[in-house]
């Protein structure tokens, strides 16, 4: 009888996922190493290439991504159906990140034989995730390049400096199959999609420039907040790669009459110190804001605005993450979308922003008159899993926002703007 009831016992453990299988079979000898494919990025390349790197150069908080078996990935994406299913018995039943690890993430064993490995390579690791898909470490460009035999090079593009792998990095064979990506290889990092136009305008007199107040009329947000949507109760993560000065948000916050909130400051990794994507971080705050004032908001910073993600994530900081940092989809890795697919199975919405180059989301914008680069639009905005939030802009010709009056009649009369899409491809 004791035998049947364990047998049972492990068969409900499995059908439940409530335990990760063992997948590293094998010893993790460095003398049997296998490259990690797709994982050199695109300008990592040979005109750009001005040499090995210093061996000294620190190389923080990289993150090896894993990636499901073929039945747990298989497991997921049904799971994530069943989510969205109104008809299943399943349907919005989140996970918590420690039961999505015992599910879809790596094995108590196979993570510690990880940990163990770059630990003996001399690398500083760090907690690894809480659904145990990816493993933080710090080392030099030495460590890096010994552990992973890939070589540190710089790069210059667009008259910037930047590190990367030369070459794929490779992992013992024995973990090849469990190792999906990397972020933090390279400095090629997500951009911003902010862009400066000049001096910056200020609504003034009858000048058309938005405030909280403009937003909400133009876009119908006020009947939301009049009938008690405003916030309450909800918390929204926004992610960044700069320090922000919290009086800037406050600022804002009383000129237009918000109530007073400060956002919570989660920082993932090294200290980005202040950056020009602090501009991006301020927009983002401040309007995010704007439209749930009394929403608790976290803003998630790192070097990396990926790596702010994926934290955000692993740490189910809040159910809306607000992102608004891309990349060409070229040049993202794969294994990020599982990332995404973590999201979703713990009931995050993920919004993106789709940037403003349309279908030539590989081409700089401004850099040339015409786009050269082919189709492409911006990650993470392309993912199946995240909500793409595309530019538009006011045609204004001679309309006007809100309405005018008639000074003889006293009648009001609407006249609305046309909206285009901004596409500055």
């Amino acid at each position: 009888m004791r035998f049947v009831f364990a047998a049972v016992i492990a068969a409900v453990f499995s059908l439940s996922g409530l335990a990760a299988p063992n997948r590293i079979t094998g010893p993790l000898d460095t003398r049997q190493m296998q490259a990690v494919p797709g994982n050199t990025h695109r300008l990592a390349s040979a005109p750009f290439d001005r040499g090995v790197a210093d061996a000294a150069l620190p190389m923080n908080y990289v993150v090896m991504l894993t990636k499901p078996s073929a039945a747990q990935q298989t497991d997921l994406d049904q799971l994530l159906r069943d989510r969205q299913n109104p008809s299943s018995p399943n349907f919005h039943a989140w996970l918590s990140p420690e039961q999505f690890a015992d599910r879809f993430g790596l094995s108590l064993s196979d993570q510690s034989k990880i940990v163990s490995w770059l630990t003996r390579e001399g690398l500083a690791v760090h907690a690894p995730a809480r659904g145990r898909n990816w493993i933080a470490f710090s080392g030099t460009a030495r460590q890096i390049s010994s552990t992973f035999h890939t070589s540190i090079h710089r790069y210059e593009v667009n008259g910037e400096m930047h590190f990367a792998n030369a070459s794929d990095p490779s992992v013992p064979a024995a973990m090849a199959g469990l190792v999906g990506g990397f972020t933090g290889l390279h400095d090629f990092r997500p951009k911003s999609q902010a862009r400066l136009i000049g001096a910056p305008d200020f609504t003034s007199g009858k000048s058309h420039y938005l405030a909280p107040g403009d937003f909400s009329t133009i876009y119908d947000v006020a009947p939301l907040a009049q009938a008690g949507y405003d916030g309450t109760g909800q918390s929204i993560a926004v992610v960044g790669e700069s320090d922000i000065l919290a009086t800037d948000i406050s600022s804002f916050r009383s000129d237009f009459g918000l109530p007073a909130s400060a956002p919570r400051q989660i920082l993932f990794g090294a200290d980005p110190g202040f950056t020009g994507a602090e501009l991006e971080s301020n927009l983002d705050l401040e309007w995010t804001g704007a439209v749930a004032p009394k929403a608790t908001i976290y803003y998630v910073f790192a070097t990396n605005a990926f790596n702010a993600i994926i934290y955000a994530v692993a740490e189910n900081v809040a159910p809306v993450l607000s992102v608004s940092y891309a990349v060409c989809e070229n040049d993202s890795s794969p294994i990020l979308r599982s990332v995404a697919q973590q999201a979703n199975a713990q009931g995050i919405t993920i919004v993106a922003a789709a940037g403003d180059a349309g279908g030539a989301g590989c081409d700089f914008q401004g850099d040339l008159p015409t786009a050269t680069h082919g189709s492409a639009v911006q990650f993470p905005a392309n993912l199946p899993e995240v909500t793409g939030m595309g530019g538009t802009m006011f045609n204004e010709g001679s309309g006007a926002y809100w309405g005018t009056s008639n000074s003889a009649t006293g009648a009001s009369a609407v006249s609305y703007i046309p909206e285009v899409v901004w596409n500055e491809s």
